[in-house]
């Protein structure tokens, strides 16, 4: 019987990566995790928790000088921000978020090193440290959670002069004019950001608008509340053709449609991510890194866009190799990647007849978008539930209202910031198959309503729960005209018509 070093080697110390190595230790087994650069990967070091910082001090740069004064308060126009004390405060909160992944390491037996990974063979990874020195190790199973990184598309001196989402944490001081080049979550999110701080913001999208894959009524009405604010959206550009310094070392931005935006201080690019697989395989058409993983060496397949090829059980054409999170290109979002990487260490190390076929559910996932008004979206939007369902089967409840907060505001009602909110019904039963919200307060009411999506909610059970009142999220339970949809639920104990809550099993 063939013996190895360890039960399972992670490659990648990301939010997957550490997930799945600290719950198979948790079965007894012997874990190491690899990582290159910092434990926490995107979301810890450069993705949700630096943003959700940065959002912060922007939400209050809002209140300060917007709304401040709209309840009684001066002084706002006083008010300046110290961006280096900001940074600084940002940049210690991740490195105690580093070192505490550390410390769970050895808190919960996982063996923790840094270097560059590569294969040797199905079982081999051969690890470069800082130092240089070589060092092979043997896994029975290996699981494949390498992240992805922000792409740079083509353009004469647009890697020179661009930076990546990733550089926008590297910023010293707030730049005075900023080109944002994207069009989904991460480019909305840092334009409002830097627009709320201070910055002149241009928004480049290739198309329309920006966040075209979300429901309609939410992307259009970001557009208009991101207009609202000052932000300067270049629409159907097809992207940045060219970027250029001046005189003053300013950046000019030329794009595909001829115009052209000048004297940038900072253009960032936010036109997606890729996989980190450049140094999973040779053949990639970007540069690879020094030392290349080389799949060939174990034989994993990947798609023409180099996500890694896994099935709904993290599978991947070998045997004993697995891969998760945002190498494979499904839902990139770091608390799938930790689900996935769970329930994967429950399946293979459990041993427990319930986890046999474990596996991470990727349908209705709540997410949100951290833009200036944010997003909280769960399930598909209207023209998916047509598509798939057909016009007749579908039931749309919308509304549109500006929230209490704004009730005292000394302005016109249409100028007032809008919460707009969705739910999609299909079926006799009104079955909820999408509840999309943009406006104050999303990114906190969408995960219990995401809950509820998961247990199959139908409007009817929406309708059953008494409002929480004066809030915005008592909207989505008292849509349309209260209690007159289908009496149909989809709760394993109904509660409707006054029915008595389910109670637990005792034995």
């Amino acid at each position: 019987m063939t013996t190895y070093d360890y039960n399972l080697i992670c490659i990648g110390g990301g939010s997957g990566g550490i997930a799945c190595a600290k719950r198979s230790a948790s079965y007894d087994k012997s874990v190491l995790c690899i990582e290159r650069a910092r434990l926490g990967g995107t979301c810890v070091n450069v993705g949700c928790v630096p943003k959700k910082v940065m959002w912060s001090a922007a939400s209050i740069a809002d209140t300060v000088k917007h709304d401040m004064e709209h309840y009684g308060f001066s002084g706002g126009e006083g008010v300046k921000l110290d961006f280096a004390k900001l940074k600084k405060r940002r940049d210690d909160y991740v490195k105690r978020l580093n070192e505490i992944y550390g410390n769970g390491f050895k808190s919960a037996g996982v063996t923790g090193i840094f270097g560059e990974c590569t294969f040797v063979d199905a079982h081999t990874v051969e690890v470069t440290g800082e130092d240089g020195k070589k060092t092979r190790y043997t896994g029975d199973k290996i699981v494949i959670a390498t992240g992805g990184r922000p792409h740079f598309p083509p353009g004469e001196g647009v890697e020179e002069h661009c930076i990546s989402s990733d550089g926008f944490f590297d910023l010293e001081e707030l730049p005075e004019v900023a080109v944002v080049v994207g069009a989904g979550y991460i480019a909305v999110e840092l334009a409002g950001v830097l627009n709320s701080l201070g910055s002149e913001v241009h928004l480049v999208v290739r198309k329309g608008k920006a966040l075209r894959e979300f429901d309609p009524l939410i992307s259009d009405g970001l557009d208009a509340e991101m207009e609202k604010a000052g932000i300067l959206i270049h629409r159907n550009t097809n992207g940045v053709a060219k970027v250029v310094l001046d005189e003053q070392k300013k950046k000019n931005v030329t794009l595909h449609s001829g115009d052209v935006i000048y004297g940038a201080d900072v253009v960032l690019m936010a036109a997606g991510r890729v996989p980190n697989t450049e140094d999973l395989c040779s053949e990639c058409e970007w540069a690879p890194n020094t030392e290349m993983l080389h799949l060939e060496c174990c034989g994993v397949k990947v798609t023409s866009r180099k996500y890694i090829i896994a099935d709904e059980y993290q599978n991947t054409n070998v045997e004993n190799i697995y891969a998760l999170g945002d190498v494979c290109g499904k839902v990139e979002l770091t608390p799938m990647a930790i689900a996935a990487g769970r329930r994967l260490a429950d399946r293979l190390f459990s041993g427990k007849e319930e986890h046999k076929e474990a596996k991470v559910s990727y349908e209705c996932v709540p997410t949100v978008v951290f833009s200036h008004p944010t997003i909280g979206t769960c399930g598909i939007t209207e023209p998916q539930a047509v598509a798939k369902y057909g016009q007749d089967n579908v039931k749309v409840y919308t509304s549109k209202f500006a929230n209490l907060f704004y009730g005292i505001f000394d302005m016109e009602p249409a100028q007032k910031p809008k919460t707009l909110m969705k739910v999609i019904c299909v079926g006799l039963d009104e079955k909820v198959v999408g509840i999309h919200v943009l406006g104050m307060g999303a990114d906190e009411m969408m995960q219990g309503f995401g809950v509820a999506m998961k247990m199959g909610c139908t409007k009817a059970d929406l309708d059953s729960s008494v409002a929480i009142h004066p809030t915005a999220s008592e909207e989505l339970v008292t849509m349309g005209v209260w209690g007159t949809s289908p009496q149909e639920s989809g709760a394993k104990v109904s509660p409707l018509n006054g029915a008595p809550s389910a109670e637990p099993r005792l034995s």
